[in-house]
């Protein structure tokens, strides 16, 4: 109940300051606002990256002379406000028709993998826009990705023949680190509507991307913004706090070893005394039979700034195979409710084999937790690697079968669905009050 309370209240100071700093925002504001191509071209010359794969050995060399403007310490770096990094970006679906191929799903409506790849632009560009120094052409700092805290969606469906709004600042700031609020919003009848609302957390490394960097502190300006940067102290305890708990770590619960086990004797065959004869309930699929696989070479066309695989197409590539695991396990056209947790835990090289692991981990009702496992492996080497764990939840247009665990290994990742999607749940639910 605590819980609940307190992400009812983070999403009202999220929307109150998110329109206060709009309305300082458009006040400020000269001519169209940029689009997502513009996005990526100003990423480009604050890092002095190069449009070309031929120059990028150049360009990452060029950036080591940059290694002496970095700050020793964070308070030798000027503090920044809310609204300092504040950004309004335009994807104009609906006034440039051009543009919609790229964004449409077979369903005619938008494809939000390709949302992803804006939403993890936007938000280095934001903490670029906190950090910069107008002094200066290109940045020192070598901002990325490394964690998607939570995604929460208030509409199933996204027009493909309507403006889309994204909006966002930095909203709490760590020593290295930066929490990106954004929000986005599409226009129907002249107003623009919420669509979804993400957090994302962005570190700031060295030139090299080898090293941590400190980054502008963050002051805020009134009791809202005040309680923004709370929200974000508290959303950082509470990944500590849930990365403590990992069942990788910690044995579950005694709540969740009774689920465990109640879903064992409701799989054993009666006809029997042994506890390895399992008979498969009715309306049900064993977790084995619930899963994909993909596999992905990584091209220099899906380069980033830094010339890694872009975070960006990751997240789309493992939201899609999350998506078609979904529709294969339900039987209908699934909508994404949620995204959270996704954790960055190392680059992705040009010339790897990426391979992607789907796997429904939990359900309930119509609905579907799904896990999604990243791994690369260097053909030369041999050597593989966890890059990232991806948990989507997707809401079915029809009650699911449940997903039932034979072995102990299931049944902690069916625990784990189960952590994962509550969270989400409450979280949606806590938005869904406010709006």
């Amino acid at each position: 109940m605590l819980l609940a309370l307190r992400l009812r209240a983070g999403c009202q100071i999220s929307g109150m300051l998110s329109r206060s700093l709009m309305t300082a925002g458009t006040l400020q504001s000269k001519g169209p606002l940029p689009d997502m191509h513009e996005v990526r071209d100003r990423l480009r010359a604050i890092v002095g990256a190069s449009t070309n794969w031929s120059d990028h050995r150049q360009a990452m060399e060029e950036r080591k002379s940059l290694q002496s403007l970095l700050a020793n310490k964070q308070e030798d770096l000027p503090a920044r406000k809310m609204k300092d990094s504040y950004i309004e970006v335009v994807l104009p679906l609906g006034s440039q028709p051009e543009l919609r191929e790229k964004y449409l799903n077979v369903y005619n409506n938008v494809r939000f993998g390709r949302i992803l790849e804006d939403l993890d632009s936007l938000g280095v560009l934001i903490c670029y826009t906190h950090t910069k120094d107008d002094t200066r052409q290109k940045s020192p700092l070598s901002i990325v990705t490394a964690l998607v805290d939570k995604i929460d969606l208030q509409k199933e469906v996204i027009y493909p023949d309507c403006d889309i709004k994204f909006t966002g600042h930095v909203s709490w700031v760590g020593k290295t680190s930066m929490e990106v609020k954004m929000h986005m919003l599409q226009q129907h009848n002249g107003v623009y509507s919420p669509v979804l609302d993400a957090t994302f957390v962005m570190v700031a490394r060295d030139p090299e991307n080898r090293r941590p960097a400190f980054v502008n502190p963050l002051i805020p300006e009134g009791p809202e913004e005040e309680n923004h940067l709370k929200q974000g102290e508290s959303n950082k305890m509470r990944r500590v706090a849930f990365n403590t708990a990992s069942l990788l770590k910690m044995a579950p619960t005694a709540d969740e070893r009774n689920i465990v086990h109640d879903m064992f004797l409701n799989t054993l065959d009666t006809r029997t005394v042994s506890f390895r004869s399992r008979v498969l309930p009715p309306n049900s699929v064993w977790m084995e039979d619930a899963k994909l696989k993909g596999l992905e070479i990584c091209h220099p066309q899906q380069r980033n700034i830094f010339n890694r695989i872009f975070g960006g197409f990751l997240m789309r590539k493992a939201y899609e195979l999350g998506w078609a695991t979904a529709c294969s396990y339900g039987g209908s056209r699934p909508y994404v409710a949620a995204v959270d947790d996704i954790m960055f835990q190392r680059p992705v090289e040009i010339g790897s084999l990426l391979f992607l692991s789907s796997q429904v981990c939990y359900t309930q009702g119509n609905y579907i937790q799904v896990r999604v496992h990243s791994e690369v492996s260097d053909p030369i080497t041999r050597e593989h690697h966890t890059t990232n764990i991806f948990h989507f939840t997707y809401k079915s247009e029809k009650e699911v079968p449940q997903i039932v665990p034979q072995t102990y290994g299931e049944s902690m990742l069916y625990l784990d669905g189960k952590r994962h999607f509550d969270a989400a749940i409450q979280s949606r639910n806590g938005q869904n009050q406010n709006l």
